[in-house]
Parts: C-alpha cells; structure tokens; sequence
C-alpha cells in the first residue's frame, strides 16, 4: 500500500540514546534538557530570532489569536487545513475569507483590504503546501490599518524566503511538527516572533501564564512539548539535508514524468528557497480528479485530496461563495511523497495518472 505519506523514522538506538538523558534526569516533561536543547538547535538550523516549541500545531495558532484576535474579525484563507479556521472560531473570533490566487493558492492580497472593517483585529494567511504568501503586501496593508499579521506556516520548515527564514515574517509565525511533516517531534509545532516583549508573552502563554513558580504574568494554557517528544526532534533533525534532497529526487520525477498538457501544478513564488513538503496536482474537473483517485486505490495507491473542502463551505463556519478556492479544492490531489517512495512506485502512480489522461 503507498499512502500520501509516511512518518520519516531516525535509528532507533538514536532515539534510545536521548530517551536515556531523559530517564537518567528523571525530568519528562516542564522544559527539561532536552527541549531546551532541540530550541537551541532549531534557532541555528533555521536562522531564526526566537523560538518556543510546543504539543501541537494548533495550540500556537490559538495562542496567536488570543493575542491578537480580540474578539474580533480576522481575515484569513478559505484554502488550508481545518485547523486555521477552527482556531479563530475557537478563539470567539470571527473568520473572514478572502479568496486564492489561482496560481500559488495562497490568500490572494488583493483583496484583502475591500474585506476590512472596523471589527478586523489580524490577517491569519496560510503559506500553502511551502509557499510563502505575497508577504510585502500583506504586511503593507497591516500596516496601513494597524493591523497584526499571523502566518500559519505549519508547512513551511526550512523554508526561506528572500534570504532568510520564512518564520522571520509577520508579527507572529506558527509551525507544525507532527509526525506526518518533514520535521517531526511525533507530535509537536512551533510558535515564532522576533520582537523579544512578544515573545516572552508568547513564552508565558504557553506555559500557564507562569512567571517563575508562584507568580503569574498572565491568562495562559499548556502548550509545553514533552522531553519524549523533543527526542525524536533531536534524532529527526541531523537527517534534514536527505529528507530534502531525496524529496526534491520524488518532485523532479513527477516534473519530468507527468503529462501537464491537462494538469496544473503549483507556482512557486518567485525568491522562495522551497522544501518539497507537498506535490499536489490540479485537474480540468473534479469528475477526472475521482475517475484517477479511483484507478489508483485500486491499485493501493492512496493519494489525498488536501485542502477539501474549501473552509468556507464548512457548516459551522459557512461563509460567503469562494469561487477561486471552492474551485481548486474540488480539483486538487496531493500525490504520494515521502523518503523511502521507490522509483518503481513512482513509475507506477505516473503510469496510472497519464493513461487516464491521454
């Protein structure tokens, strides 16, 4: 069976060797060595000004808008993952979406500022599958409104953009680290921003407002990473360079091997040092999308349709029509990519797509 992806696994005796710092301090949880240490690393390997890793990828995006949100209207991307969404709405927010960009799938920025009222708290925008949002006009425009600008980068590790690290942007920056991204903790995330007063109300946010062990800085929640999960970070880590050459190896076959005659992929923003974190592909209609997702689990080839449905059409969250993205999300399937995908599955799921096609 080839399912979309499948967790990257270091050595086990790698993993042992930092479990047994962990069992040997007696410490599993509360910030001990070893996330202090995968903190340390991540701020090196990524170039960044601050770091807090954290259990999940959703908890930074709820400590965000609990920041920022306010209550009020956050303009945000019909085309992510639930999570985006679900966190305003969580937060007592009020989502307000603004279509894609047909090409990068990103929110489009030219139309965020005809969707902003004098409820609208912060622009959350998605940099898509990696590829970064059209940053300069998106923060123009938070500026001109005083704004605050979240960018839910939970695909975006070891992205750069125009030299430097993609989480280096907005006023706050979010990752994933679960087990199915390119760098995992099992389960886990990030949250980023440079301005060091921010940071540390970040710090305390998610870690029950504590300041120092009897005092309290303020409202917080439990968004701390175990030291178990900060091991697998440390043993994941040193195998990046290979996870990416190797998915850039996958990504460089589809390119050359697809028939794209009938096919779209996705436009790459032009500056972007990209990660290979996804491969999805757009087709004519969504009735040639599962006659080919169809031909292929047949033949236990499990591709997935990410992002669907587009966030505005979710009944709890319905919102305006979002032709662009309602659009893209009946016709986009994100092919098998992962490290251990052999050439012979490659040259399978391409063989199936391209019958079909022609």
């Amino acid at each position: 069976m080839i399912n979309v992806t499948k967790t990257f696994l270091p050595p086990i005796e790698e993993y042992q060797k930092f479990l047994k710092r962990a069992w040997d301090n007696q410490w599993l949880t509360n910030r001990g060595e070893l996330v202090l240490e995968l903190e340390e690393k991540l701020k090196k390997t990524l170039g960044v000004s601050n770091i807090i890793v954290t259990n999940n990828g959703t908890v930074p995006l709820q400590i965000a808008l609990k920041v920022f949100g306010n209550g009020g209207e956050v303009i945000t991307t019909p085309f992510s993952y639930i999570a985006t969404t679900a966190a305003i709405v969580w937060e007592n927010c009020k989502p307000v979406f603004v279509d894609i960009h047909p090409e990068y799938l990103t929110i489009d920025e030219t139309k965020i500022e005809a969707a902003i009222t004098n409820k609208t708290t912060a622009i959350l925008a998605t940099h898509v599958f990696g590829n970064p949002c059209n940053i300069e006009a998106i923060e123009s425009i938070a500026l001109k409104y005083n704004l605050k600008v979240i960018y839910d980068a939970a695909h975006s590790f070891g992205v750069n953009y125009k030299n430097k690290s993609i989480f280096e942007y907005g006023d706050i920056s979010t990752c994933s680290f679960h087990a199915t991204k390119l760098f995992h903790t099992g389960e886990g995330g990030a949250i980023f921003a440079k301005e060091r007063d921010l940071h540390n109300q970040l710090f305390y946010s998610h870690n029950f407002g504590h300041n120092g062990a009897l005092e309290f800085y303020g409202l917080g929640i439990n968004g701390k990473i175990s030291e178990l999960q900060a091991a697998m970070g440390l043993s994941v880590l040193p195998y990046m360079k290979e996870i990416y050459s190797k998915r850039e190896e996958i990504i460089e076959f589809y390119n050359n091997t697809l028939d794209f005659t009938r096919l779209q992929k996705l436009k790459i923003r032009e500056g972007t040092e990209w990660n290979y974190s996804y491969y999805p592909i757009i087709f004519e209609s969504e009735e040639v999308l599962l006659k080919i997702q169809k031909e292929l689990n047949n033949n236990q080839i499990y591709p997935r349709r990410y992002f669907y449905p587009s966030l505005n059409t979710v009944e709890y969250i319905k919102s305006n029509k979002m032709p662009i993205s309602e659009s893209i999300a009946s016709r986009i399937l994100c092919l098998p990519l992962y490290f251990e995908l052999p050439k012979s599955d490659l040259i399978n799921i391409t063989t199936l797509i391209n019958k079909i096609l022609c």
